[in-house]
């Protein structure tokens, strides 16, 4: 019997100038897709000009400079609507999604998406409704008790997954795609008889008693944050007439 996590999943990433999904835009992105575990992926990347100046740290990170995207990179609109069509087709296919954080890539896609195209990602999944695979938030509920930090990198050291190259999209998309496949392996007797649609019914409760957790965490220590219990993608904001 083959088990949905050794069976097809794509796995989508982006780079960006910023970490605010509302104001910050997408520089570059990736989709992976792999038909069987340890097949060869097959990868489709793209470089993004933001027309906005990128932050010398998002260039830290990333390292992806101004000068480089206005060079390389396409501008927005056009690649805003390859990528909703893009995350539809793979849906449509019945290929989960892996997304880690997903509140984060998949919102401010959303919001590119309005910016560029008045549109939305949930127009793009009209037909596609989104089947999300998080390996954050799958981490935090099936090892709960784990000290330590659960960035990609901490997850890749953890499940045994080989991270070349990390922050760069395509790069981070295998990855997380591999750590999904390490999670379900590790934890498959509570995960086996579940498929991807009810795990992502599932993750959005997760993750909400995630975030109600660590929202808690904040205010004892009277740290001014406020944590989005949505998942996996964050309503758009409603500002005050």
């Amino acid at each position: 019997m083959t088990h949905w996590y050794d069976g097809p999943l794509a796995a989508f990433d982006t780079e960006t100038t910023g970490v605010d999904v509302e104001q910050d835009r997408i520089v570059s992105a990736a989709l992976v897709v792999q038909d069987t575990a340890g097949g060869r992926p097959r990868v489709t990347r793209w470089l993004v000009n933001p027309g906005i100046p990128v932050p010398p740290g998002a260039t830290e990170v990333h390292g992806l400079t101004d000068d480089h995207l206005q060079r390389n990179g396409r501008w927005p609109a056009p690649v805003m609507e390859e990528l909703g069509r893009a995350l539809a087709e793979q849906l449509a296919a019945g290929r989960p999604l892996v997304v880690m954080n997903a509140p984060f890539d998949l919102t401010i896609l959303d919001r590119e998406l309005r910016r560029h195209r008045a549109s939305t990602l949930g127009r793009y999944l009209e037909h596609a409704p989104l089947c999300v695979l998080d390996p954050r938030v799958l981490d935090k509920h099936l090892d709960r008790y784990r000290k330590g930090r659960r960035t990609l990198t901490d997850l890749c050291a953890q499940y045994g997954v080989d991270l070349d190259g990390a922050h760069d999209a395509a790069a981070d998309a295998t990855a997380a795609l591999d750590v999904v496949r390490a999670v379900a392996r590790r934890f498959a007797s509570r995960l086996e008889r579940l498929s991807p649609a009810e795990l992502h019914t599932l993750q959005a409760v997760w993750h909400a008693a995630q975030a109600r957790g660590l929202q808690a965490w904040f205010t004892r220590n009277g740290t001014p944050e406020t944590v989005d219990p949505a998942w996996p993608l964050r309503p758009e904001l409603r500002t005050a007439a």
